[in-house]
């Protein structure tokens, strides 16, 4: 039996760590979200990941090289879904594979009649309806909006129907009553999310909030959430966790508003329970400088975490696992907003986790049958547990 009690999974949203073998499968062949984020800004200042083993994981990491003494077990994982969207990585890490990918609709917008559906049911009109980056198509659209009122809709390379709107001329309570009708007809269109947008500021200097929310299909199979929480273990997101799995699995949600908080909220729940899983989402690597191609912030956002590293091992005891990795790649120089397919890191804080090399993973779920093996509970279909290298 194990003598792990608690389980904290910290997901640096957007921080590939190199392409995957099949990169090229989707267009993102030679990706490297940290590598070239590090050269483009003449090498990373992460001492606290240093010494913990990013640069063992990630070879010719400029300002990271590899420690001598990994504080942290290291390795790489392998995405073994379908797509590279946020779903089905943070799905994966928590024990499913999706074999068959939610659609996109890159190059068309979405169909006619599932926008004519949703303008029905919610008594409001959409414009745009393509493929953009979202501070780009507000700044593009916002005149008309302020000026109408319609909701500006658009769409990536990911399954995303997004939807925003001045918080000025449609109430949050408004927007997110919107989302949830989209919702429901986007099912039928195997759409990954929804999301809800709400923007604030003057046309020429837009913003987007923090009341950002995401409703996404909800898991097609348990979870290690589901299993963790029916066998009375507390489990908490933190951040946009509870979205992307529909709450599915969760005993208690709580909402961030930046990375800096995300941070600060998992150790604030580090003091809180003695038995539980933590999942928590960093976004701003995705959302403020992945998605913007601005790897100066990437680095700055990269830079944040790595200062909160040794307050959150400080909290740790024998019966804690500490797990970081991320749920796809985004990298801020390639010329793209989209998300990339690449490997993600792997770093794990444990009993005897220090120096061991955990090699290349062929899953995210890996992280899930480890969960699973130290908390006792039923593992995942695909998935190889790596507790006994670290325990």
């Amino acid at each position: 039996m194990s003598s792990i009690e608690r389980a904290v999974v910290m997901v640096l949203d957007s921080c590939g760590a190199g392409a995957a073998p099949d990169a090229g499968d989707y267009g993102d062949a030679g990706a490297d979200t940290l590598g070239h984020t590090a050269s483009a800004v003449g090498g990373l200042e992460l001492p606290n990941l240093q010494k913990a083993g990013l640069g063992n994981l990630h070879a010719n990491l400029l300002g990271v090289p590899p420690a001598a003494h990994p504080s942290m077990a290291f390795g790489k994982l392998t995405e073994a879904s379908a797509g590279k969207d946020s779903t089905t990585g943070h799905w994966e890490l928590a024990g499913i594979v999706t074999e068959t990918p939610t659609a996109t609709f890159t190059d068309t917008g979405f169909p006619d009649e599932l926008v004519r559906e949703i303008e029905e049911e919610s008594g409001h009109r959409f414009i745009g309806n393509y493929a953009a980056s979202g501070t780009v198509i507000i700044e593009s659209l916002g005149r008309e909006h302020l000026d109408t009122g319609v909701l500006i809709l658009y769409t990536s390379a990911d399954s995303v129907f997004q939807i925003a709107a001045h918080k000025e001329i449609v109430p949050l309570d408004e927007l997110y009553r919107v989302c949830e009708i989209a919702r429901r007809h986007c099912n039928d269109y195997r759409i990954g999310r929804v999301i809800a947008r709400p923007f604030e500021g003057q046309l020429g200097s837009f913003y987007r909030t923090y009341e950002r929310q995401d409703y996404a299909m909800p898991p097609h199979s348990p979870t290690i959430l589901d299993r963790a929480s029916a066998a009375g273990i507390a489990v908490i997101g933190i951040g946009k966790i509870n979205d992307l799995f529909a709450g599915q699995g969760l005993t208690g949600s709580v909402h961030t508003e930046g990375d800096l908080d995300g941070l600060e909220k998992t150790l604030a729940a580090l003091d809180e329970y003695e038995q539980c899983v933590l999942f928590t989402n960093l976004v701003d690597l995705d959302m403020r400088f992945g998605h913007r191609e601005n790897p100066e912030g990437y680095a700055s956002g990269l830079a944040l975490i790595d200062s909160y590293l040794p307050s959150l091992t400080a909290k740790l005891t024998d019966r804690d696992l500490l797990i970081f990795s991320a749920d796809h790649g985004n990298d801020p120089t390639d010329g793209s907003t989209d998300h990339t397919r690449e490997y993600v890191p792997l770093l794990v804080h444990g009993p005897a986790a220090a120096g061991v090399d955990l090699g290349i993973r062929r899953q995210y779920s890996d992280v899930a049958a480890t969960i699973a093996d130290a908390l006792n509970l039923t593992p995942p279909i695909r998935g190889v547990s790596f507790l006994a290298e670290v325990t």
